[in-house]
């Protein structure tokens, strides 16, 4: 617990730009579902005037981390994202994000874990699609999304910061992120694992 606190509290304390940074790991490399949700909850139940900027901020955190991996799985290519997603998967991907790639980026902006969000994402920038089309998309879905989350915050925000402030909440956030600091280690590894097999087969 007393490891994981001063995390917790950085990202609160650092304002406007918390929801920004959380944004840019969630959408990138790292695993940290509903880390970004939280955040955007926390903050706002707290800070009601500063819905907007928290939405926006968070918004725009993902679509810079949706920026890095399509960038990353264009250098990496088809075959790279082939061996990382598996063949029946990428399939699937493949066909969704060939004909409308913005439609994909947008549902996996708006869906829930275990939605393959990071998959869509690699697979259009592997397939090339537009960029344009990608950090649009991305960033018109998750602003709906975080939007929603502030409304929630905003209306029901006596509730959320009482469970906030209890102790299972604090325990099993501690969990909650050792488990995403585990899951996103072997994320990482399994990306340069694939990547550079990828490039060299």
């Amino acid at each position: 617990m007393k490891f994981f606190h001063p995390l917790l509290v950085f990202f609160l304390h650092i304002g406007y730009f918390g929801p920004l940074l959380m944004g840019v790991l969630d959408s990138s490399f790292l695993v940290l579902p509903f880390g970004n949700d939280l955040l955007v909850v926390w903050l706002v139940a707290q800070r009601h005037h500063g819905a907007p900027w928290y939405v926006l901020s968070a918004a725009a955190g993902s679509t810079l981390g949706a920026l890095v991996l399509a960038l990353v799985a264009r250098k990496v290519g088809e075959r790279g994202i082939r061996k990382l997603a598996g063949d029946k998967r990428y399939k699937s991907l493949s066909k969704r994000v060939t004909h409308r790639a913005w439609l994909a980026v947008v549902l996996g902006g708006l869906a829930p874990p275990p939605f393959p969000y990071s998959l869509v994402i690699a697979a259009a920038g592997a397939l090339d699609r537009s960029l344009i089309e990608i950090l649009v998309s991305n960033f018109c879905a998750r602003g709906a999304r975080f939007a929603l989350l502030a409304w929630l915050a905003v209306r029901f925000g006596p509730s959320v910061l009482q469970v906030v402030h209890s102790a299972p909440f604090r325990w099993s956030m501690t969990g909650f992120i050792a488990l995403c600091l585990v899951a996103s280690g072997f994320s990482i590894w399994n990306w340069i694992r694939h990547t550079r097999s990828g490039r060299s087969g």
